[in-house]
């Protein structure tokens, strides 16, 4: 990239990178199951297949998903605001040459569908994020944001932006309780619980791991509404330990709560289906957001360290929650639902981003406490 580049275009190589890592872990999910196809097959494969049958869901995932992909394409490809329509052919080329491969790939995968059709989608949302980035670089937006993140936020930690950014991906995997990330003791002690059963001199602590912590029938409303509250406002201190003091904070807080509610809603939609996306709304839930957006005003006046410092009580709190929570009927059909359904290609991603970005953003938290920034 050349010298002329801005900040922001110097950034998106390694961004671009990262989502092309996303768009091929979400294409070959779950990487198992290869097979190696004759030569008549793949010539079939080559020419990928149109669909016989067609998804709103997929079409615009398909279509959504490359946006990013092309914006930051055509960042990348950029010198600065001399950008010609070579960049924008570029980078279009690239991010529909990408789609093929991984269609055809496809082919290869007993789980998964190659489709011209997907293709095409691919192709159109790379054109129409490619578009956008070239207007960004001629109007030299890069800038713009950096100077407007320059004020919102008094560190410019790629780690805790990384971690921001990751909170609302945790949330689309369906979670026992509203927010309530981090649910983990379950899968790991049925993975230890299997591991230890091939050793005989365990076996007094096989019983141990079965049984995992000690649930009520379900959360009491109060521990409910407690845990959502604590969902909602860890994220809000991990914010504030890097945000500049002031009403911007009060912004950022209301926006985390915003975003909090239409992911959820999001998340419940496509577990149960759009005429269901506001299932999760009861009295409790709601009410512990509330209670979660409440507080985070409260404290928004706290210095970055202290922010830090209550964000990592708060965050182990919630995780002391969120293991008491009972994994009731429905939140088990809802994980049926990811594993089995169309959410193949956002299992596995979701799905440990959720159960990690607790453990993440605590090991974070303090060092920010030690003051390494």
């Amino acid at each position: 990239m050349s010298a002329h580049a801005t900040p922001g275009q110097r950034a998106a190589l390694p961004l671009l990178l990262a989502w092309a890592a996303l768009v091929v872990y979400a294409s070959w999910f779950p990487f198992s199951g290869w097979r190696w196809p004759t030569s008549d097959v793949l010539l079939g494969l080559l020419r990928l297949p149109w669909p016989r049958w067609r998804d709103a869901f997929d079409i615009a995932a398909n279509l959504v998903g490359y946006v990013p992909l092309g914006v930051l394409a055509a960042s990348a490809l950029a010198r600065g605001s001399a950008v010609s329509a070579g960049t924008w052919w570029r980078a279009v080329l690239a991010a529909a040459a990408l789609s093929y491969v991984l269609e055809v790939g496809q082919g290869l995968l007993p789980q998964r569908v190659p489709s011209l059709l997907d293709w095409l989608l691919n192709s159109a949302g790379a054109a129409l994020g490619a578009a956008l980035g070239v207007w960004i670089a001629r109007t030299g937006s890069w800038s713009w944001l950096q100077r407007t993140g320059e004020r919102w936020f008094a560190q410019q930690s790629r780690t805790g932006f990384v971690l921001l950014m990751l909170w609302p991906v945790g949330l689309l995997f369906p979670t026992p309780v509203a927010l309530g990330l981090g649910h983990v003791w379950e899968p790991m002690g049925e993975a230890v619980h299997a591991a230890a059963t091939r050793i005989a001199a365990t076996a007094p602590w096989l019983q141990w791991l079965h049984a995992g912590p000690v649930h009520a029938a379900r959360l009491s409303p109060p521990a409910e509404l407690l845990a959502v509250a604590l969902g909602l406002l860890g994220p809000c201190l991990l914010t504030y330990s890097m945000a500049r003091p002031g009403l911007r904070r009060v912004w950022l807080a209301l926006g985390a709560t915003a975003l909090a509610f239409g992911v959820t809603t999001l998340s419940t939609a496509l577990n149960f289906g759009p005429q269901h996306a506001l299932a999760w709304c009861t009295s409790t839930s709601l009410a512990g957001l509330a209670l979660g957006c409440v507080l985070a005003l409260v404290v928004f006046g706290s210095g970055r360290r202290t922010a830090a410092a209550l964000g990592l009580v708060v965050i182990t709190a919630g995780l002391a929650m969120v293991a008491q929570a009972p994994a009731d009927p429905y939140y088990a059909q809802s994980l049926h639902d990811w594993e089995q359904g169309r959410f193949i290609r956002f299992h596995g991603l979701a799905q440990w981003i959720g159960w990690s970005w607790p453990y993440l953003a605590m090991l974070w938290l303090l060092r920010q406490i030690a003051g390494r920034d």
